[in-house]
């Protein structure tokens, strides 16, 4: 039976793109509408982060005819926001005939439905790395997994959002910014010692008088003493969601990123050639 373990995440993986192309995916029937931010708050000082910023947001039912405002708080309806201001447009998707089920997406690029066949995909293509091993040897197993790397190196999407992410910092705007609260959330390894997580929430005012709370949650130095801080923050002239601290080390780290793109491709091409040799000299 374990011969045909392929069945399942190959089939799940055709099923769900034949709902796709179809266009009968829970996502595809949802009702896909742009809401925008009608006010907000900051989250509160030993809150935990999981939520976001609480905000409300207006949308237009488009079978009602209604604009509703609903309250997104604890992050219970959607993906957590991390950087709002009043105005700030939003997808928004929900069952159709039933906006009170709201949730809020990033951006509407799942709204094809394709989510769940690509993670069977990519289960599958990872299986068959694994069978090949079993089946063939470890040679065959060595190029399976470069041609994983190179598949990563072609399709991974760090190096291309690095790159929009410099050119929108390319004109930075330096503003006045401050703590106005620190989240604390405490997890237990599995040793059983608590790891306590701190980030802060922080208030800026773009140079068009948005008033904008984000919620940065790497390289923020000891966030946890930051209530109060007050310091500069760059943001880019165009979205205020792409921000930074500190240029230099933002430029640094895109760099690195790019480069760490790379690797998979290098790592790749050397595991099929050396699997190439070792099967040369098996013949």
């Amino acid at each position: 039976m374990l011969r045909y373990w392929w069945v399942l995440p190959g089939g799940l993986a055709v099923v769900g793109y034949l709902l796709s192309f179809a266009g009968v995916t829970r996502a595809q029937r949802a009702q896909w509408v742009n809401g925008r931010i009608v006010d907000l708050e900051s989250p509160g000082h030993g809150d935990s982060k999981d939520g976001g910023i609480p905000v409300t947001v207006a949308f237009r039912d488009p079978g009602s005819g209604r604009e509703l405002r609903l309250s997104n708080t604890g992050g219970k309806h959607g993906f957590p926001l991390r950087a709002a201001w009043i105005g700030r447009e939003v997808a928004v998707h929900y069952p159709k005939g039933r906006p009170e089920k709201f949730r809020i997406a990033l951006d509407d690029s799942d709204r094809d439905g394709r989510g769940f066949p690509l993670l069977m995909l990519v289960i599958l293509l990872v299986g068959l790395v694994i069978h090949a091993g079993i089946a063939w040897g470890y040679e065959w197993a060595i190029v399976g997994t470069g041609v994983l790397a190179i598949l990563i190196g072609l399709f991974g999407r760090d190096a291309h959002f690095a790159r929009i992410r410099g050119n929108l910092l390319a004109d930075a705007v330096a503003v006045p910014a401050r703590v106005v609260a620190v989240t604390t959330d405490v997890h237990t390894d599995g040793e059983g010692s608590e790891i306590i997580n701190h980030a802060p929430v922080v208030a800026f005012t773009t140079t068009d008088a948005r008033a904008v709370l984000v919620q940065p949650l790497d390289h923020f130095p000891n966030p946890g003493q930051s209530l109060g801080r007050e310091f500069t923050l760059h943001y880019a002239r165009t979205d205020p969601t792409v921000y930074t601290l500190d240029l230099d080390y933002d430029r640094e780290d895109r760099r690195k990123t790019t480069r760490y793109t790379t690797w998979p491709l290098a790592f790749g091409l050397a595991a099929i050639t050396t699997a190439a040799v070792l099967l040369w000299r098996s013949t």
